[in-house]
């Protein structure tokens, strides 16, 4: 684990406590803030979380089968601010979360100012999800492992590891050129470049055209992971699959999109909590809970 990206543990016990009194209407919430509903809607969205990738395990189901997994350590995630954004359908409402921890000597006045007039600690990276006005959730909340239960399905995106300049044959999977007579030194170029036969054709390179250079270190996103394991002691979700990055890379984590919210064939086993696991809410299972084997993975 990344020394940066922890911080004094109570911080977070603070923000909690702030939550709770706020529950139990010791304390007033923000202007124009409304209570979360904590019942799921047609049109509902909550925000993701943020994440970092710590390496791959694997598990062993009864009947013999390895699933692999992927361990990633949700920890010190707040809610910074709420945004107004204008969309295509007129406004929509963002939520920034910030994650890590971050030295104050690294930060100019405007960036520290933001967490220092919330009474949040510094956060080292700040990120925005989308929500619907049912999901808004109060500046300070604290977003844990409990976010996501197994039997879900998420998204997560992450940037992937770079591979610096690379050919066509292991950018693209190009076969080469032959080995036999005739192809000196050119063994692993990409061919021809699709020239022109003539007047009727440009000659010129088209564009789109798969030619050597930059390989990774883009943003990715891996669909529909089911969350296999959750230990909220350790703030560690474990994911069905492999995901984009190296060890230590900031990852987000948000609902599948292409799954639907219900526990129906095509939708979640289990339906997370809404807007997010709250002090007090139900902990059955424990801190650590794994997903149910009696349907297919």
């Amino acid at each position: 684990r990344l020394l940066a990206w922890r911080r004094p543990q109570h911080d977070a016990t603070r923000a909690m406590a702030s939550l709770r009194l706020l529950r139990r209407g010791c304390c007033t919430a923000p202007a124009g803030f409304a209570q979360p509903s904590r019942v799921w809607g047609k049109s509902s969205l909550r925000c993701g979380a943020l994440g970092m990738k710590c390496g791959m395990t694997q598990a062993w189901q009864p009947d013999g089968k390895v699933v692999p997994l992927t361990i990633i350590e949700v920890q010190d995630v707040q809610v910074v601010q709420a945004k107004r954004v204008p969309t295509s359908e007129g406004e929509g409402l963002n939520l920034q979360l910030g994650s890590g921890w971050q030295k104050r000597k690294r930060l100019n006045r405007p960036d520290a100012g933001q967490f220092e007039s919330r009474g949040l600690p510094l956060k080292r990276y700040l990120r925005e999800f989308r929500v619907s006005e049912d999901a808004q959730l109060p500046v300070g909340t604290t977003i844990c492992a409990r976010h996501f239960v197994p039997g879900q399905f998420v998204d997560v995106q992450g940037t992937s590891k770079g591979k610096g300049f690379e050919g066509v044959m292991r950018r693209y999977g190009f076969a080469g050129q032959p080995r036999s007579h005739g192809h000196s030194l050119s063994h692993r170029s990409g061919g021809s470049l699709g020239g022109a036969a003539g007047s009727l054709y440009a000659t010129r390179v088209m564009p789109g055209k798969k030619m050597p250079g930059r390989m990774g270190g883009k943003v990715r996103t891996a669909h529909s992971l089911l969350v296999y394991r959750v230990d909220a002691e350790h703030g560690l979700v474990y994911l069905k699959g492999t995901i984009p990055g190296g060890k230590g890379s900031l990852v987000r984590l948000k609902d599948a999109t292409r799954k639907r919210m219900d526990t129906s064939g095509r939708g979640h086993h289990r339906l997370p909590p809404f807007p997010t696991w709250l002090p007090g809410d139900d902990e059955t299972g424990g801190d650590v809970t794994e997903a149910p084997l009696a349907r297919p993975l």
